[in-house]
This record gives C-alpha cells, sequence and structure tokens, in this order.
C-alpha cells in the first residue's frame, strides 16, 4: 500500500530568521513513528540569514511511512514557523539594546500575552532560543497583581497582604502601577517588583529613578506599549525590566516547508 512505504522528506528553511523549535518536531514525528535526522547545520539558536525560496536550507530529513509523514507536515511546520518567529523578534529585540545601550545590565522579556493552551511552551521556548526572558512561564510561577485585581478588593495595599497570605514567603508578588503613588503605596506594602504600565518614556524614567531612591531592592519593570521600534526609548538604569507582548503577539513567522523526495 502507498501509504504504508518508506518515505524520506526534507525540512527547509525558506526565509531568514533564528530557528528554534527542535525538540517539538522530534515529539511529533516520533509519536508518528518516523525519525528525524538533523543536519549538522541545524542548530538550535543559529540565524540563518540567506534563507530564500530560492535558497532554500536543508535542516532536516525526515524518513517514516508517508502516511505518517503527510499526518505530522502541517502542526510541525506550524509549530516550528511559529516558534522561529518569536526567536527572530526575540534576537533582533535583544541586538538593538546591545547595540544602542551596551551597558544596560536589565533583561527583555515576553509578557503573558501567549497562546492558549500547551502552545504556550513553545512561544516560551522561542523567547529562550531568542535571547530573552520568559517573564513567567504561567500563572503559579509569580503573583501579579493587576488593575481589576486591586479593584475587586479595594487598595493595592489590601491585595498585596491578601496575596502574600496566598503565595507565601516563596513566591515574587508583582504589582502593575499607572502611577507613582500607587507604585510607592505597592512597595510599601511589600510588593517585589513594580510593574510601570502604559508610561511614556520620560514619565517613566522619572518614576522608576524615585522609585529605586526609595526602595532600591524592588525590581521595576516597564511594560505596556513597547515594541522593537521604540523599546531603546525605554531604556533606563533604574529599569531592571522591559517586557514587551509583541514578541509573542506581533512577530512574521518564519517559512519551511516539508518535501517528499522523489525515488
Amino acid at each position: 500500500m502507498v501509504g504504508l512505504s518508506i518515505q524520506t522528506a526534507h525540512l527547509y528553511m525558506k526565509s531568514p530568521g533564528v530557528f528554534a523549535g527542535k525538540p517539538f518536531i522530534d515529539s511529533i514525528f516520533n509519536e508518528l513513528r518516523c525519525t528525524v535526522k538533523w543536519m549538522d547545520i541545524a542548530v538550535e539558536g543559529t540565524y540563518f540569514q540567506d534563507a530564500s525560496i530560492t535558497q532554500k536550507i536543508v535542516l532536516a530529513e525526515v524518513t517514516g511511512p508517508v502516511h505518517q509523514i503527510l499526518r505530522g507536515e502541517r502542526t510541525a511546520l506550524n509549530t516550528i514557523a511559529r516558534c522561529s518567529a518569536v526567536a527572530t523578534i526575540s534576537y533582533h529585540m535583544r541586538l538593538k539594546i546591545m547595540d544602542q545601550h551596551p551597558d544596560w545590565k536589565g533583561t527583555i522579556a515576553g509578557t503573558r500575552k501567549t497562546t492558549p493552551g500547551s502552545f504556550r511552551l513553545v512561544e516560551k521556548y522561542g523567547l529562550l532560543v531568542g535571547g530573552v526572558d520568559t517573564h513567567r512561564m504561567n500563572m503559579s510561577q509569580m503573583t501579579m497583581l493587576k488593575d481589576n485585581h486591586i479593584w475587586s478588593v479595594g487598595s493595592i495595599t489590601k491585595a498585596v497582604l491578601l496575596a502574600r497570605i496566598a503565595c507565601g514567603f516563596t513566591q515574587k508578588i508583582e504589582v502593575e502601577c499607572q502611577n507613582l503613588p500607587d507604585a510607592l503605596e505597592a512597595c510599601q506594602a511589600g510588593a517585589d517588583i513594580i510593574m510601570l504600565d502604559n508610561y511614556t518614556p520620560l514619565s517613566l524614567k522619572d518614576d522608576a529613578k524615585e522609585i529605586k531612591k526609595l526602595f532600591p531592592h524592588t525590581l521595576v519593570e516597564a511594560s505596556g506599549g513597547i515594541t522593537i521600534e521604540n523599546i531603546c526609548e525605554y531604556v533606563s538604569e533604574d529599569v531592571d525590566v522591559i517586557s514587551s507582548g509583541s514578541l509573542t503577539q506581533g512577530y512574521e513567522c518564519v517559512d519551511f516547508s516539508l518535501k517528499i523526495q522523489k525515488r
């Protein structure tokens, strides 16, 4: 039967970008009883500048029953295209900061804005391969208090105190703040991280400086409306973390294809 014949397909990269997602490809085709043989050049985190439709780069050979290769094709390509895309935009954002602010000691991070369900893992993995931080993997890793949480209990102070009771001493608490008085209240209540959300670059730097002066051990995170185009405007010695939702929401997919080889 044709569907049971053993055949080989080549995985091609067809547009520039950072290659990321190897474990997911292995897992998908292992589940389908296919084998994946990676080329020596297929190193996670490698930026392939010359990849194009006319200059396709062979990254792997997939061998197995042809119907199983075809079953896994679209899932594998969708996964690696998006994982590599997240890695690519993360890579470019990190390089931009390093180029324009080489002395900045802070961290670039993704945000909570990931695809619901298990695909979050793919996007978080892409962030790491691209050289930035994942922020938090899920809601169990850190307690984050946003405006809705604060409004639901009545005040920042009460929200922080209730969160500390719930999460204990081992977990950090981050509070989203829109102005300096809110940020200082959160610091006084015991927050570990202050997120200055939707600030202009100038007001961000002013408030971050004041927070660090009064609470030098509290981490300051800048977030809200930050993209690869404007991220350098938010860099400051008083800002420890700059997070951007565009890393997992505003990317352009890297182009891959999987082609059965003619005998």
